[in-house]
């Protein structure tokens, strides 16, 4: 039998098949794109990808937590 090793371990970790792969795929490109039109945009640094957004609100609305120092984001809060 023919094969090779798929190395991918985070999104399809727990796929048992084909078709639930490319349906995770299929979900996954919908979120980027829709991410995408809301302003999300992808940095490429040393330590990896970073996903990010010049609004904190509209970060903070998607549910993401920033991976920023403490300082900066402390510097982001709005003063009430």
């Amino acid at each position: 039998m023919s094969y090779f090793t798929w190395k991918e371990t985070g999104l399809t970790k727990d796929c048992t098949s084909l078709e639930s792969m490319a349906a995770r795929f299929e979900e996954s490109a919908r979120l980027m794109r829709k991410m995408a039109q809301e302003g999300f945009k992808l940095k490429q640094e040393s330590r990896g990808q970073l996903i990010t957004h010049n609004d904190p609100k509209i970060f903070q609305s998607w549910g993401f937590i920033s991976e920023e120092a403490p300082f900066r984001q402390l510097a982001l809060i709005e003063d009430n």
